[in-house]
């Protein structure tokens, strides 16, 4: 056999499991809110789906709803109580293991990080570094300025103003007449700057991811470099889609990591249990060699 082939890294079964749990979620979305629309036009709906709507299945409607749901005892018009316990469960999830609702689930996520590896194949080694790091850095924290808004506004109308805006609305309803104007725009910027930019949205404008990333701060399992076994490869940072230095970190604290994974050894990394997601101080294993790991990058 030749060597080339017998030093070849395997795909790792990590990544399709999280591929296939984002085009399920993906196709299911896209069921849902298809078969609404179908529903509300007299025409035949699946029963496994029928009920459901885009707004019982959204977490962020029934986060944004806490405050009426406490103070008055009612939700905010159009979020059902689904959407609280969806909330509920994402944030129990974030507290956990982070934002695994964003980096998983999400349609938008998802579609945005697809339209990104074809922006990677276009642009090669210029994808993701259009915009300076000295631009990138304070514009990720607008998405802050927008949950602020978007808070603010519901509390004060009682009204999913959010829905006007959203691109993730928009991308399954865009055919129905029914989304605003503005919706549209965003999503037409949003999937057009994919190309260019892994995640725009993400990054700086998206409210709930904005929300679930304060959990970063203190979750439960995050994602940990172990020093001592690192190679410095910076595969993680070039693996990472929202642009996170793993490569430099003992434990990953940005509030723009979407657990995801990809940065992890059960990825990109090439060294055994060295880039891993764990609660405390992660176990480094016994038949891990640095010399092992630069052999392989090498090759």
């Amino acid at each position: 056999m030749a060597s080339g082939a017998s030093t070849k890294k395997p795909k790792k079964a990590s990544r399709w499991i999280r591929r296939a749990v984002q085009i399920l979620f993906f196709a299911l979305v896209a069921t849902i809110a298809t078969n609404e629309i179908l529903s509300e036009r007299g025409i035949t709906a699946l029963s496994f789906v029928e009920g459901a709507s885009l707004h019982a299945i959204c977490p962020f409607g029934g986060v944004v709803s806490f405050w009426q749901l406490v103070t008055a005892g009612t939700l905010v018009k159009k979020v059902h109580e689904s959407s609280v316990a969806l909330g509920v469960i994402a944030i129990a999830l974030a507290a956990l293991f982070g934002p695994v609702v964003c980096g998983w689930i999400c349609p938008l996520g998802s579609l945005q990080e697809w339209l990104g590896a074809l922006g990677r194949t276009l642009f090669k080694k210029r994808y993701n570094a259009f915009i300076p790091g000295r631009v990138d850095k304070p514009l990720r924290y607008l998405r802050y300025l927008s949950l602020a808004w978007v808070s603010y506004m519901t509390i004060v109308s009682g009204k999913l103003v959010f829905q006007d805006y959203d691109p993730y609305f928009a991308l399954f309803n865009f055919w129905t007449g029914e989304v605003a104007i503005a919706g549209l725009v965003i999503l037409g910027l949003t999937l057009v700057l994919s190309l260019f930019v892994e995640r725009p949205f993400c990054k700086y404008a998206c409210p709930f991811g904005a929300f679930l990333g304060l959990f970063n701060l203190f979750r439960v399992f995050s994602v940990k470099r172990v020093a001592s076994t690192c190679i410095s490869c910076k595969a993680c940072d070039r693996a990472c889609p929202m642009s996170i230095t793993v490569s430099t970190s003992g434990t990953v604290r940005d509030h723009q990591c979407i657990s995801c994974l990809k940065c992890t050894s059960e990825d990109a990394c090439p060294v055994e249990a060295t880039v891993v997601l764990a609660a405390g101080k992660p176990r480094v294993a016994t038949t891990t060699l640095q010399a092992t790991g630069s052999e392989e990058v090498s090759r």
